[in-house]
């Protein structure tokens, strides 16, 4: 029996927001072959009422509108069994910050089934009932979860088997071992009177190597401290 493809689930309202910019390049094309697949679900298509409502008045007041637990968990269920598999993520800027360690786990996996708010987010009943993970892209808000959506699932699709077609670049990008990428260069090896560096055109393939780990280890203790000291802690020698 084959494996069933890696597949996406997304809760929105803008279904047609999809697949959007994953149906160009290598992700269109992966798409088009059946490496993934993609399912954007319309939350309006389960709302009761005769207007299709999925929001309301938040209690307490305040401004906006705040989506319905109810209209929601029907939409949930319909593609989703409590507690099951697939992982049910809420695309939140108060969720836990996306990494490429919880990237890789997502890939790894059968694919998540994402929630998609819109106007001052969703009923907090709902998030607790499912258990649903919540994660952000960043310290910044978005009209919607639509775009966050795309950016997690290109995250994702670039990693499963197929799609990149050489393994080695994903193994040698950022993050991949903890640091930020190291500087890159191609032809023509003098521009604007700048040059590559010469180590890269010596051939020697261990003093490239170490030449990029040190560009890689500098340009994150410039960039992001946090990551560097959590790499030193990780790599440092165990004391006896």
């Amino acid at each position: 029996m084959t494996a069933a493809p890696w597949s996406a689930t997304v809760l929105t309202l803008f279904p047609e927001m999809f697949p959007g910019m994953l149906g160009y390049s290598l992700a269109g094309k992966a798409l088009a072959a059946g490496k993934f697949r993609l399912e954007a679900v319309q939350i309006r298509d389960f709302a009761t009422d005769k207007h299709a409502s999925v929001d309301d008045s938040p209690f307490g007041g305040g401004a906006g509108l705040v989506m319905r637990p109810d209209v929601l968990d029907r939409a949930l269920r319909a593609v989703a069994t409590p507690g099951g598999d697939r992982p049910v993520i809420y695309l939140s800027p108060r969720g836990t910050p996306l990494t490429q360690a919880r990237v890789i786990e997502l890939a790894e996996g059968p694919g998540p089934v994402l929630l998609c708010g819109r106007y001052e987010g969703v009923d907090q009943r709902v998030l607790d009932a499912w258990g649903m993970e919540e994660i952000s892209l960043g310290d910044y808000v978005l009209s919607g979860g639509e775009p966050a959506a795309l950016v997690l699932l290109d995250a994702c699709i670039r990693l499963l088997p197929g799609v990149m077609g050489n393994e080695t670049t994903t193994a040698e990008e950022s993050f991949s071992h903890g640091l930020l990428e190291y500087p890159h260069y191609t032809r023509p090896a003098e521009w604007d009177g700048r040059g590559v560096p010469p180590v890269l055109l010596s051939g020697n393939h261990a003093e490239i190597a170490r030449w990029r780990l040190a560009e890689a280890e500098a340009v994150t203790r410039a960039r992001r401290p946090d990551l560097m000291q959590a790499y030193q802690a990780r790599t440092a020698p165990a004391k006896r």
